[in-house]
């Protein structure tokens, strides 16, 4: 492929000109390569991988030569997962609609939705502006085009346990009667649920039932959709904190409920406007009573939660308790524990007395009094055993919150993989057992992230961003809300506060802020890639500036990936950059 675009620089001119996809998302702007640069391998293999099906037939036109599957295989045939292009042909009236900002108005679309005008199915005028670009499909471009150091996604880049890898051989090669490679009980392969029934058992300190209280989806995302599926009826109000992981809102309105906002509370370690500090991200319960009505169906509670890394202590949920209370026999809370076996920084041993200690640090809502039957406990394999394509989750509670999941989990998929469902079935009792020198793989994880924490921790602070002090402030998961100071918003250019970068359909509102401009010059400039904090927010907060301070970076990375990226960070307060793995001047030749 790289020969035929090098052969023909006449048609790489035409190309340019064209509008192009790249691995599955739109370009934001034309690609202004010049031939020469197209010449260069680095540059020709991302633009092979970009060109759109329509050119395939002139490429070999161009050069009988070329062989069909070799072209083939570098177009991406998948739908795009966050906005329109041509791999998803669709509906005039349909395209109008999501290409319009102004139908992106609720108001808008249920007039035309009444009137009969649009063409777009139930789901997608729910979703209304959430239909265009977003954060990740903005970023994931610039993770393509630019050469960085990625601490974007939340995603480990490195393999599973041997143990776990293990399992997975185990159950692909089983050749006996019980092979799991058909259809298992779709509510949930019986050796995992049972192995779920047997854990969680021990962590709400009740008996659970594999049968009735369990059930495995493809995902904690598929868990908290189904959760909300059943739950929620137009009309109804969520409660979310924010910040809040942006799945959350959406699947809040695809349900046809109405995400309600309890903002957290920054509070700076110190107060002094001469020093920009780290802190702690706080719920004030007169907050949370404010919100709560006769609508409120559910609250969903994060813990740890993402993306702060916030871990919420006893009183803070005691105070979400009282609040399930006083809303009424209606509202039920949606825990997503996703990270609960990564505390890497624990709360007080006094704070977690009474309330059980079989997951270190971590709190299930559901072991608090009262709350076994006001909770769906929502959790995944994904995270703790750094497996995250195994997209094997689950859902814990009471059979009259899990039954009507159960119900609904037919018409979504039959089951989830059977093989992976075994797998992580034959995962669960090793992962208790000693581990590279450690008590059990658990206190490895932690540990081995406690210490991805401090090396990017201290990476951040010298390129100057303000941290959490985590000897005084509880931490889970593998993200670190970085606080922007100061000195590195006078590093930034100020042409990037101009109309020129502001204005982008993937920013809520359409408008780039402070932390969205800094993070993208700091992946096209300095070689570093961290996700902005705006679209943790919901539109309104991140228009008037709510998340212009903060910056989300993921250290669940290997060392290498870290100390890359903490070598490009000290670029961003000079004129300095990362070429391979030396820092040099911006202008160097």
């Amino acid at each position: 492929m790289i020969s035929l675009l090098n052969n023909h620089p006449a048609f790489l001119g035409l190309l340019v000109q064209s509008p192009l996809l790249c691995n599955g998302f739109i370009s934001s702007k034309p690609l202004s390569l010049p031939t020469s640069e197209l010449r260069n391998p680095k540059s020709a293999t991302l633009f092979a991988s970009s060109i759109q099906k329509d050119s395939i037939t002139t490429l070999l036109a161009l050069d009988s030569d070329v062989d069909e599957d070799e072209i083939l295989e570098t177009v991406d045939r998948a739908p795009c997962f966050d906005g329109i292009c041509e791999s998803t042909p669709v509906d005039g009236d349909v395209a109008a609609i999501l290409s319009d900002t102004n139908a992106y108005d609720q108001d808008n679309i249920q007039d035309e939705a009444s009137s009969g005008e649009s063409h777009a199915g139930e789901a997608m005028l729910r979703l209304g502006t959430m239909t265009g670009p977003t954060v990740w499909s903005e970023f994931g471009r610039l993770s393509q085009e630019y050469d960085v150091a990625n601490l974007g996604q939340g995603f480990p880049d490195w393999l599973p346990p041997d143990f776990a890898v293990e399992a997975l051989v185990s159950a692909t090669i089983d050749s006996t009667k019980q092979s799991p490679h058909q259809y298992t009980r779709t509510a949930g392969h019986p050796n995992l649920v049972k192995q779920l029934a047997r854990r969680y058992s021990k962590h709400m300190h009740r008996t659970i039932d594999p049968m009735n209280e369990v059930s495995v989806t493809v995902g904690a995302s598929q868990a908290l959709y189904l959760s909300l599926q059943t739950l929620v009826k137009p009309g109804d109000e969520v409660i979310l904190f924010e910040p809040f992981f942006d799945l959350y809102q959406n699947q809040i309105k695809l349900a046809g409920g109405t995400p309600v906002y309890v903002p957290l509370t920054f509070v700076p370690y110190s107060e002094d406007n001469e020093e920009v500090t780290g802190g702690e991200w706080i719920l004030e319960p007169e907050k949370l009573e404010q919100a709560i009505s006769p609508k409120t169906r559910a609250i969903i509670l994060n813990s740890p939660h993402n993306p702060t890394g916030k871990v919420f202590n006893v009183s803070e949920m005691q105070h979400i308790a009282d609040s399930v209370i006083a809303a009424g026999p209606q509202c039920v809370v949606i825990s997503d524990e996703v990270y609960k076996y990564i505390v890497h920084s624990s709360p007080p041993q006094d704070e977690l007395l009474g309330v059980g200690n079989s997951c270190p640090g971590h709190v299930h809502f559901a072991s608090l009094p009262g709350m076994w039957d006001r909770t769906i406990t929502v959790s995944s394999a994904g995270k703790t055993f750094s497996a995250t394509g195994w997209q094997v989750g689950w859902c814990i509670g009471p059979s009259n919150l899990i039954s009507p999941i159960h119900q609904l989990l037919p018409y979504v998929q039959f089951c989830a993989s059977t093989v992976i469902q075994e797998a992580l079935a034959r995962t669960l009792p090793k992962a208790d057992e000693p581990y590279e020198g450690y008590d059990s793989y658990y206190e490895y994880l932690n540990s081995k992230y406690r210490r991805k924490r401090d090396l990017l921790g201290k990476g951040l602070k010298e390129a100057g961003f303000a941290i959490p002090d985590y000897d005084r402030t509880p931490g889970g998961g593998f993200f670190i809300f970085a606080r922007i100071t100061p000195e590195l918003r006078r590093a930034l250019p100020a042409e990037r506060m101009g109309p020129e970068y502001t204005k982008n359909p993937a920013a809520p509102g359409g408008e780039a802020r402070l932390d969205w401009a800094l993070c993208q010059w700091m992946a096209e400039e300095k070689g570093v890639l961290c996700i902005p904090s705006s679209p943790f927010f919901s539109r309104e907060k991140a228009m008037e500036g709510a998340s212009d301070e903060f910056i989300r970076v993921a250290f669940c990375k290997t060392d290498e990936t870290i100390e890359s990226a903490a070598k490009a960070l000290m670029g961003v307060r000079s004129n300095k950059v990362l070429i391979g793995s030396a820092l040099v001047e911006a202008n160097a030749e």
